[in-house]
């Protein structure tokens, strides 16, 4: 009985309204079953209706509370609607998680203005405008975690970062400006930096296997990520026991950084 009390105090989100944006494939879809599991409401914002469906169904056949908006985070216009159908659904929310975003690799010499401002909408923007949103009110309110996902190209160049890198190192300081305004207010802001993880973001990379084995063998533990392995990340940085971490990038890439 303590030991569940001391856990459920450190880590339970019981009561905490999450919205997890690209949560319906991949890391999201890890990191929005996770709440949803340690006691959160989670509302997924995504494009793809199918997939919101199955995954809200699956996790709400798991006993958990858990809806799902169909919106375009590429335009400011769809991020606004998007995010006030989403609040209404459970409403304000307490933990913000911004996974949706696009990787588009053309060669440097040959990224044009429509790559970069697709890129930059999505990734950048539109997790700008959501803390835009929802931040203020979750600092009036005294609780509040914003955790974006971000990469290794935030950090490093390989496999044709291009817009890709920029848009997830300008994410990595958009946290910490975040958390500048908001942390004393009780909003912790922090990014997640995966490793290679096979999804469906880094389709063009999974079909080469060699290139597959290569990225395995970078890593200290010798093999690539897995979408779950972020469950456990996400969990803490939602929850009251990392109400002292904020403005950080914290790798979960199984060394892949360090080696």
């Amino acid at each position: 009985m303590i030991t569940q009390t001391y856990l459920s105090e450190l880590f339970s989100l019981d009561g905490r309204v999450a919205l997890v944006t690209g949560g319906s494939s991949g890391i999201g879809r890890a990191i929005a079953g996770a709440l949803a599991r340690a006691g959160a409401s989670v509302v997924i914002v995504a494009r793809k209706e199918a997939e919101l469906a199955a995954t809200v169904d699956e996790l709400t056949a798991d006993g958990c509370r858990a809806a799902w908006v169909s919106g375009d985070l590429s335009t400011r216009e769809g991020v606004r609607a998007a995010a006030d159908e989403a609040a209404r659904t459970f409403g304000e929310p307490d933990i913000l998680v911004n996974c949706a975003g696009v990787n588009l690799r053309p060669p440097m010499g040959e990224l044009g203005e429509d790559v970069w401002d697709t890129t930059m909408a999505l990734n950048l923007e539109a997790p700008f405008l959501l803390g835009q949103r929802f931040g203020p009110g979750m600092a009036e309110r005294g609780f509040g975690r914003i955790i974006h996902i971000t990469s290794q190209q935030a950090h490093r160049a390989f496999v044709r970062s291009g817009a890709y890198g920029v848009s997830k190192g300008a994410l990595e300081s958009l946290a910490r400006s975040q958390a500048e305004a908001w942390s004393p207010h009780g909003v912790t802001c922090n990014t997640l930096v995966p490793g290679f993880v096979m999804t469906p973001l880094n389709t063009q990379l999974s079909s080469d296997p060699e290139k597959v084995a290569a990225l395995a063998a970078r890593t200290l533990i010798g093999r690539n990520g897995l979408a779950e392995d972020f469950a456990g990340a996400a969990v803490f940085l939602a929850g009251p026991a990392s109400a002292y971490v904020t403005g950080q990038s914290i790798f979960v890439d199984g060394g892949f950084s360090v080696h």
